[in-house]
């Protein structure tokens, strides 16, 4: 830790090298914990490099936009910590910072990806995760994480997260870059990551642009990058239901989910965010929030219809009252869920069976039962042998 300090030190810069945590434990502020990751992830890699012998020529640096790491969304949150560390990276004298575009690709030497995630309802604390990966090897070079306290962070989901569908941790894209964010200095970072850094560019500015509201844009972008190979994933089906159901598009709006979930059944799992009405196992009344769900119901049966599986449909409920409540609710919605399922393909008689978790198995764990914690009030689709 000394060295690390040390030739933080000799880095110089306006800004004074952070103090370490004491132990890997200890939550400290954001800003100390952002300061000290990305500091870390300079020194290691001039040490490598080595010390100052070749810092006469800037590093060209990008970031690919942190993701929560329990969820795989975006948020206030991740907006924020991308915005510290970015300027934190251009306060390095090693490093010029690059926008994540495709056209900084081919001049960017080195990717940064970031992970945060709460630790534990009721821990107070954030885990922080960053590494620095060599563009040309796809080496990472260097990784260095933290805990940040919980100063009442916000959040909720950025716009194209609080819209979509469906649960996207399951893709082995956004798999791929949480695991790259803790692979350990001299490991390869992800294949199924990296070999996609140039469609996630791309998918960055698509979902910029929907989160603008800029659909008709958003979708062109969308399209582009789905025309590729490395553009098979869920955040690209995903962008081409949204913007494609905000353009009142439904007939391809509908083509677009029926991939999303033939992708999610071939990755085994499936989560759907359908809202019910409090206690009940009605959907949400609201049209503006429930209108596209018979679609949805249409396209599950009719995937799992054709890939022949067998399905566990599991309910889930937020973290707002009694334990017991929420067991029975949460399985009665999946059973719900089931014989919708049923009634738009008889095939799937006798292929589900239906259950609920309660809040046991929380992704937000907050109870605020809003956009923040939708994703605990899903019902998931796990493929199970028949």
């Amino acid at each position: 830790m000394a060295l690390i300090v040390w030739i933080g030190a000799l880095l110089g810069g306006c800004q004074a090298p952070p103090a370490a945590p004491s132990s890997s434990n200890d939550a400290v502020p954001l800003d100390q914990a952002v300061a000290f990751t990305t500091d870390s992830l300079a020194a290691q890699l001039n040490a490598m490099s080595g010390l100052l012998a070749k810092m006469e020529a800037k590093r060209p640096v990008l970031m690919d936009p942190s993701l929560d790491a329990a969820t795989g969304q975006q948020t206030n949150l991740t907006r924020l910590l991308d915005q510290k560390v970015n300027e934190r990276l251009r306060a390095q004298p090693l490093f010029e910072v690059l926008p994540f575009q495709q056209g900084s690709l081919a001049r960017a030497q080195y990717l940064v990806v970031a992970t945060i995630a709460r630790v534990a309802v009721g821990k107070g604390a954030y885990q922080l995760h960053v590494s620095l990966t060599d563009l040309k090897t796809g080496v990472v070079v260097a990784q260095s994480s933290a805990r940040a306290r919980d100063d009442g962070f916000d959040t909720t989901p950025t716009t194209y997260y609080r819209d979509s569908p469906v649960l996207l941790i399951k893709d082995k894209v956004v798999e791929g870059y949480i695991r790259t964010a803790q692979t350990a200095p001299g490991q390869r970072a992800n294949n199924d990551y990296m070999d996609r850094v140039s469609a996630a560019a791309i998918i960055n500015e698509a979902t910029d642009l929907y989160n603008a509201e800029r659909y008709k844009e958003a979708l062109g972008l969308y399209r582009s990058v789905a025309d590729t190979p490395a553009g098979e994933q869920m955040r690209t089906l995903n962008g081409i239901y949204l913007a494609s159901w905000k353009l009142g598009d439904a007939v391809e709006a509908e083509q677009a989910f029926g991939k999303l979930v033939a992708l999610g059944l071939a990755n085994k799992a499936l989560g759907v965010k359908f809202l019910f009405n409090p206690g009940t196992t009605d959907f949400w009344t609201d049209p503006k929030i429930s209108g596209p769900y018979a679609l949805w119901m249409r396209q599950i049966a009719r995937q799992a219809t054709t890939a022949k599986v067998c399905l566990d449909v599991v309910g889930h409920t937020s973290r707002t009252g009694s334990e017991a409540v929420n067991d029975r609710l949460s399985a009665a919605r999946a059973a719900a869920v089931q014989r919708k399922l049923e009634g738009e393909s008889s095939a799937l008689s006798g292929h589900m069976k239906a259950s609920g978790v309660g809040y046991r198995e929380n992704l937000i764990g907050t109870g605020t039962d809003d956009a923040v914690d939708s994703l605990d009030r899903r019902v998931e689709f796990k493929v199970s042998a028949c």
